[in-house]
């Protein structure tokens, strides 16, 4: 029942997840855990957490586009980018925007954020853009992120920063965006270049060669 939302409603929700506009949005997590001297190291984890989380998520695509690594059992070809990002950042997101609060608001802000990530998640199956397992993947690995990070909070000191101002600096990475529109080909296309380039290939890998047991990306071009 859920899928059978129109397309357009699925679209302006996978917009939430994306690269363009969630990794401004990390960034600006760390900024502003780096702006008072008692929560930097704050802002140094989430750099070091999230960055590992980044760095997975480029390496299992390009580990399928360039040498076509993949599960063809379970029609995996990496990790959904929009969702993994979107539990990594989005929890983390809320957490700030609700840290002057107590900490049950913290908790339900936090929560609220991997409610959204899992929406994100669900229309990425919506639009066909992924697989179960790598939806499922994504989001794991997201949560790993988000909830390390935040259980390394738990006894450490808050920002305690006005929810306005940074919502506001997170939403202002939207305005290099189309609301409800298809993410922009940039970073999948940058990460073609890299896997071919890395493989020595003329071409990446696809689902359908995977689901076909070709094990050449040369193979199957007419």
């Amino acid at each position: 029942m859920l899928l059978r939302f129109p397309q357009p409603f699925w679209q302006a929700v996978t917009w939430l997840g994306d690269s363009g506009f969630l990794l401004p949005a990390g960034a600006w997590i760390a900024v502003w855990l780096g702006i008072r001297d008692r929560t930097r190291p704050s802002a140094w984890r989430w750099i070091f957490v999230f960055g590992v989380g980044c760095s997975l998520i480029a390496g299992s695509k390009i580990a399928f586009l360039g040498w076509g690594i993949g599960i063809a059992a379970i029609n995996f070809t990496g990790f959904s980018g929009h969702t993994a990002l979107s539990a990594s950042v989005w929890p983390v997101a809320c957490w700030l925007a609700a840290s002057g609060q107590t900490h049950r608001a913290r908790v339900t802000a936090s929560s609220f954020g991997l409610f959204l990530a899992a929406c994100i998640g669900v229309s990425r199956l919506a639009l066909h853009a992924h697989s179960v397992s790598e939806v499922a993947s994504g989001y794991a690995l997201g949560l790993v992120v988000s909830g390390s990070f935040l259980w390394w909070q738990h006894r450490l000191p808050h920002p305690h920063l006005r929810a306005q101002l940074v919502l506001l600096s997170l939403a202002s990475t939207a305005l290099f965006l189309r609301p409800g529109f298809a993410a922009p080909t940039q970073a999948q296309g940058a990460l073609e270049v890299i896997s071919m380039r890395l493989a020595g290939t003329d071409r990446v890998y696809t689902r359908e060669d995977l689901l076909a047991g070709r094990h050449g990306p040369s193979a199957g071009i007419d």
